[in-house]
């Protein structure tokens, strides 16, 4: 990689644009003092991301920009543009030509730009970092910096080393690695303290989800039961009814068939007795009982009816008692709870006038005990009540009206039999007064007789009916109450497989015991509460999502905090291995030079240990106060770090250590260590900002051959006054400044001139 040029505007003294081309090796800046050339190098320490100042021999951001003169006017901003080649790729970017900027401006703002495009400056120092170009300024030396190295502590000697050996990028990827580390950790307790947060909801909401859960099997053993009842029951009556018309059939043709006879035996009976008294009474006698055997039917099926309404009316009586068993349906008068809401009131007036904790916590208590009171009173009111005379009038009145109902029933059979008794009598005198048989009369009789039968069968069988439509009824009740408990799913029965004649040879108790296990499920369900709860499976659902999430997240970062930590210590050790190589190469380089400058001697880097001073949590000794203990040290006190410590040994002097040396000595003494770090880990360019000022004829000549040297591994821009120094150069700038107090650029190119000259 090579320096092609730099441009500068409006930085400083460059009130005008200034371009330096770099196609030497060595190039040299010379001028008066007070020209600007030192202003060069700043230039280059601006545009690579120079964030000191101090350096920059400025107070501000605007003491860069060039103030303007009595014929010139001020700039508004400055601008440095540095532009290296990067034909072989060095930078990590696919540009034959690498051009880094950096413009401020008088409200001190800064902006960066890497081949026209804005950047950060951690995107600056990143790129540069990467072909061994850092903040420490290793490859600048300016004017008075030369022994900075050797002035510094050890700690800040590591860094530069560290800088100079290309280590940087290390530091940067490890510095970004605890960044990312402490943000990782930051994220798992926010995590950790999420899941802390939802989980006594989790768990409710786990609780819920659970007895809803209860609920739906429930619902649906409930719902299986209801299926095999319902299609039992519809079997049974469907049965039932074929059985009835069935039987019903033949008695009834019978006797509308017996009907007819008789009519036509009576007509016959009537001309054989005209006038006989006996058969009137005999007739008027039948004629009566069967008014009574009609009256008997018609009171038989009205205490039927009477029989399921009273039946009906006892259920629902039933679930209003077990409604009331249920103490927190009670419903509470308005009053007593405007009553216990101005005793709260009270309450809280009273706790708002006091300061005193004491006062509110009693103001509390008051307030559960009331709370408590008014509870146990109103549950002790619930378990008190019962069923009204209001809600038992309806039934009493029918079973008034059915008691009634059985005792005419009773007085009809009591009527029935009497006029049987006087038909059978009748009949006798008739039989006594007649002895001849007459065949009429007899066949009448029978006939009679067989109608008796008949009709008797036919009201056991209506009586079959009534009780086969008051199940039916029942059947339609159940059907109502299981839509509106379980939907209309209950009524899709049809599939349900059951054989006819299990049905029929099975006692109605065991369908009486499903009935009543159905009831206690529908108890229990109602209890249960199993409607309604979509929404807490889906809240449920979302949380449980959340805290799962949650937790794919902590392993998730468990594993980054891991990785992590193992990157940090795997680019430590590379860091010190490399560290301590460097340190080897430099101490070779380092003892060649120092022998150069001063014709012997010994000079090294040593790794020393940097030693924390521990402290106390506290400066304060509560030793002697009963109960506490004296200050201990603070736990995880970071270990010792390693810095870089110099010494020498000048040849024909007992001086041992850097602060023996004169300045000249310390000015060799440093010019030799930085050719050395430089000569181990090459810079692609240095600045050499007058270090040869101190320097004498003899020692100038040595660092000349020592630059030429360097020449061969770094490109260098050094400004001098040296001539020495001027003459190993291939290009050297001029830096003027005229009455407009504006620095001008003139170059001659030394190559070019021999050139010519030959």
């Amino acid at each position: 990689m090579k320096l092609k040029r730099l441009e500068i505007f409006g930085f400083k003294s460059f009130g005008r644009k200034a371009v330096l081309e770099f196609n030497s090796q060595i190039t040299a800046i010379v001028g008066p003092n007070g020209s600007g050339k030192s202003n060069v190098a700043e230039g280059i320490r601006f545009v690579l991301g120079e964030q000191s100042m101090k350096s920059m021999r400025g107070k501000r951001g605007e003491d860069l920009i060039f103030n303007g003169s009595h014929s010139t006017g001020r700039a508004n901003r400055a601008n440095v543009t540095i532009v290296f080649d990067n034909s072989k790729r060095e930078f990590a970017l696919d540009f034959d030509e690498v051009a880094i900027g950096r413009e401020v401006y008088r409200d001190g703002t800064n902006q960066y730009f890497v081949n026209g495009s804005q950047v950060r400056l951690k995107d600056v120092l990143e790129l540069l970092a990467a072909v061994h170009i850092g903040a420490s300024g290793h490859h600048m030396i300016s004017q008075g910096e030369a022994d900075h190295i050797l002035n510094a502590n050890p700690k800040e000697r590591r860094e530069m080393l560290e800088d100079a050996l290309g280590l940087k990028i290390y530091q940067y990827k490890r510095a970004e690695s605890e960044r990312r580390l402490e943000k990782t950790e930051l994220n798992m307790k926010e995590a950790d303290a999420l899941r802390r947060e939802i989980a006594p909801h989790l768990r409710f909401l786990k609780k819920q989800v659970e007895k809803l859960q209860e609920g739906k099997e429930l619902r649906e053993r409930l719902l299986g039961l209801y299926r095999e009842y319902l299609k039992r029951e519809e079997m049974y009556i469907e049965y039932k009814k074929k059985d009835i018309a069935g039987r019903k059939h033949g008695p009834t043709n019978e006797l509308a068939d017996l009907n007819m006879k008789i009519e036509r035996a009576r007509q016959e009976l009537a001309k054989e007795s005209a006038g006989d008294e006996k058969s009137e009474r005999l007739l008027a006698v039948e004629s009566r009982l069967r008014d009574a055997r009609k009256r008997h039917d018609e009171l038989s099926r009205t205490l039927g009816r009477l029989e399921g309404m009273v039946e009906f009316e006892e259920k629902q009586l039933k679930k209003k008692q077990a409604a009331l068993v249920h103490k927190e349906e009670t419903p509470i008068r308005l009053g007593d709870v405007e009553a216990l809401a101005s005793e709260l009131e009270e309450e809280f007036l009273n706790g708002e006038r006091s300061n005193d904790l004491n006062d509110i916590k009693n103001v509390f208590s008051k307030l559960r005990n009331v709370i408590r009171s008014f509870i146990a009173r109103h549950k002790e009111k619930a378990g008190q009540q019962s069923l009204t005379e209001e809600d038992h009038r309806e039934l009493s009145a029918l079973k008034d009206e059915k008691a009634k109902a059985e005792g005419s029933l009773r007085e009809i059979g009591e009527e029935s039999r009497v006029l049987e008794g006087k038909y059978q009598a009748v009949k006798a005198e008739i039989d006594q007064e007649k002895e001849r048989s007459r065949d009429t009369e007899r066949a009448l009789f029978e006939m009679m007789a067989r109608r008796g039968e008949r009709e008797s069968e036919l009201d056991r069988i209506r009586n079959e009916e009534e009780n086969l439509a008051r199940e039916e009824r029942h059947i339609e009740e159940e059907l109502n109450e299981a839509r509106t408990l379980l939907g209309q799913a209950v009524l899709d029965y049809s599939g349900v497989v059951i054989d006819t004649g299990e049905v029929m040879k099975e006692l109605r108790e065991e369908q009486e015991t499903r009935r009543r296990m159905i009831e206690r499920g529908k108890i229990k369900l109602e209890d249960i509460g199993a409607s309604g709860g979509e929404d807490a499976e889906k809240e449920y659902k979302e949380t449980s999502e959340r805290d799962l999430y949650l937790e794919r997240e902590i392993e998730d970062l468990v594993k980054t905090q891991e990785s992590l930590r193992d990157l940090i210590v795997e680019l430590n050790e590379k860091l010190d291995t490399e560290f301590k190589g460097g340190v080897k190469k430099i101490n070779k380089q380092f003892g060649e030079f120092f022998k150069l400058m001063f014709g012997g001697g010994v000079a090294e880097l040593n790794i020393v240990k940097i030693e924390r001073r521990k402290h106390r949590d506290t400066d304060i000794d509560l030793s002697d106060i009963p109960g506490e203990q004296g200050p201990e040290l603070v736990e995880g006190e970071e270990e010792d770090e390693e810095g870089i410590d110099i010494s020498v040994s000048l040849p024909h002097k007992k001086i041992r250590g850097l602060q023996m040396l004169s300045g000249g000595e310390r000015a060799l003494t440093s010019i030799a260590l930085l050719f050395a770090i430089s000569q181990v880990n090459p810079p692609p360019f240095m600045v050499l900002d007058e270090t040869d000022a101190a320097l004498d004829e003899a020692n100038s000549r040595k660092y000349g051959d020592m630059i030429e040297n360097l020449a061969r591994y770094s490109q260098l821009m050094v400004i001098t006054h040296n001539r020495e120094t001027m003459s190993r150069a291939g290009v050297l700038y001029g830096i003027t400044m005229g009455s407009d107090a504006v620095s001008k650029v003139l170059s001659i190119a030394f190559e070019e001139a021999v050139e010519v000259a030959k």
